[in-house]
């Protein structure tokens, strides 16, 4: 049986929201994408759209995201980053964020470089970075109440939601707040010093490290994390390459 769960209307949420992130906080029922309300707008940085449901809800390389009503976190929210700072880091520090406000009395999770969070091997939360006209506008969606019947099937990773994954049923209220805190504090940290005092939180959850993968046309056995947020990749013949972009697939070459 599905779960219900208090809509995520500003009135449920700004009591429990304790930094910048999250004004204007914009909530709607339903919508095509919450990337598509923020993306061209003038509004300050830490605006934030929230809805129950997206109708055109999307992954990165144009992928679907699809979700059950009420069922997830599913939000984007606006920064202003400083001119030629590499936006394309903002993925990893939104999922190192997804991943601290998600495992707290549950199992550790793990990041996918470079922009999906898992739980025990299965996604529960992707990423999506879109730039344009020196804003970032930061989409994430989390599974958090779904269960196994309402959980995608035909997918690239296994998914799960918080739910199946700890069986326990979060207040989705709780868990964007915190969110919206530990993004806050980790984006005025990389403003300041890029990725570098996140690298070592970025390595202990890299779940590709040591595996082989196929990526961006390249095969081989995946490695750290760069300084720059590109990854280390040990080809067959053993010399070694950064990739910057491109879908991981897991296996040999």
């Amino acid at each position: 049986m599905s779960i219900q769960s208090t809509p995520l209307t500003a009135a449920a949420v700004r009591p429990l929201l304790r930094g910048r992130f999250g004004e204007p906080y914009l909530w709607s029922e339903s919508c095509s994408s919450t990337q598509d309300v923020l993306r061209g707008s003038d509004l300050p940085e830490g605006a934030v759209a929230v809805t129950e449901h997206q109708t055109g809800g999307r992954g990165r390389e144009g992928r679907r995201w699809d979700d059950s009503p009420g069922r997830s976190l599913l939000v984007s929210l606006l920064l202003r980053p400083p001119p030629g700072a590499a936006a394309e880091q903002l993925s990893l520090v939104a999922g190192l964020c997804v991943a601290e406000s998600v495992e707290e009395d549950r199992d550790a999770a793990s990041i996918k470089w470079p922009n999906d969070v898992l739980v025990s091997g299965r996604k529960v939360a992707g990423v999506l970075i879109e730039a344009s006209e020196g804003a970032v506008v930061c989409g994430i969606g989390v599974n958090v109440l779904q269960t196994e019947a309402e959980l995608p099937a035909q997918t690239r990773l296994p998914a799960a939601s918080l739910l199946t994954a700890s069986g326990r049923a979060l207040d989705r209220a709780t868990l964007l707040a915190s969110l919206l805190e530990i993004l806050e504090h980790r984006y005025d940290a990389w403003r300041r010093s890029g990725l570098a005092p996140l690298l070592d939180e970025l390595e202990a959850r890299n779940v590709l490290r040591g595996r082989d993968v196929r990526v961006a046309g390249e095969a081989g056995t995946a490695g750290s994390i760069a300084p720059d947020g590109r990854l280390t990749l040990r080809r067959p013949d053993g010399s070694t390459t950064l990739v910057g972009s491109g879908e991981v697939e897991l296996g040999g070459p």
